[in-house]
């Protein structure tokens, strides 16, 4: 994976936002996945603005579907957390490894269930403001960690595994 990848970065974005807007349990999508993905395909700014353009285009069709505000105080914290996975994807970067592959997109869904829970404490009013409320926050989200964590692992599998399936099939016909 020492090549950029050739796949145009609006790609991504359509696949994971096509992926993401299909009706799916809470957390079981795509977009971190994506953002490892392009971390480790893709150069420069193009890797950061993919998940953001998939959120960001994603999130009022979905809101408008299932009847909430698509932005909130928490936003900042999923978007950035979704960055985070860009970044963690950097270092993925001419490595077909899936141990390593698994061992990143398991650091992605951890590091998303610390922050995106950190931020659902900080701005709810569903737990107290203490030590008990936040290991409350924390407890409560364990089902939702573990779709994260299974659809990072289901899609990183997918979007790597067609990269190197393709870029394969394209060296070998060259």
């Amino acid at each position: 994976m020492s090549e950029p990848s050739k796949w145009p970065a609006w790609s991504l974005v359509v696949i994971g936002g096509l992926i993401r807007i299909i009706p799916h349990p809470p957390n079981l999508a795509p977009v971190g996945a994506v953002s490892l993905f392009s971390g480790a395909t893709l150069t420069g700014w193009q890797a950061y603005i993919v998940p953001l353009l998939l959120m960001t285009i994603t999130s009022p069709i979905i809101a408008w579907r299932d009847g909430f505000a698509p932005f909130s105080r928490t936003t900042f914290f999923v978007y950035g957390s979704f960055l985070i996975s860009v970044w963690i994807g950097r270092h993925l970067r001419g490595s077909y490894n899936p141990l390593k592959i698994g061992g990143a997109a398991f650091f992605c869904a951890l590091q998303f269930y610390l922050i995106t829970n950190l931020s659902t404490w900080l701005f709810g009013t569903m737990y107290t403001h203490d030590l008990v409320g936040l290991v409350t926050c924390y407890v409560a989200a364990l089902p939702f960690f573990g779709y994260t964590l299974t659809g990072n692992l289901f899609y990183s599998a997918v979007f790597f595994g067609a990269h190197f399936w393709l870029t394969r099939r394209q060296l070998a016909s060259a």
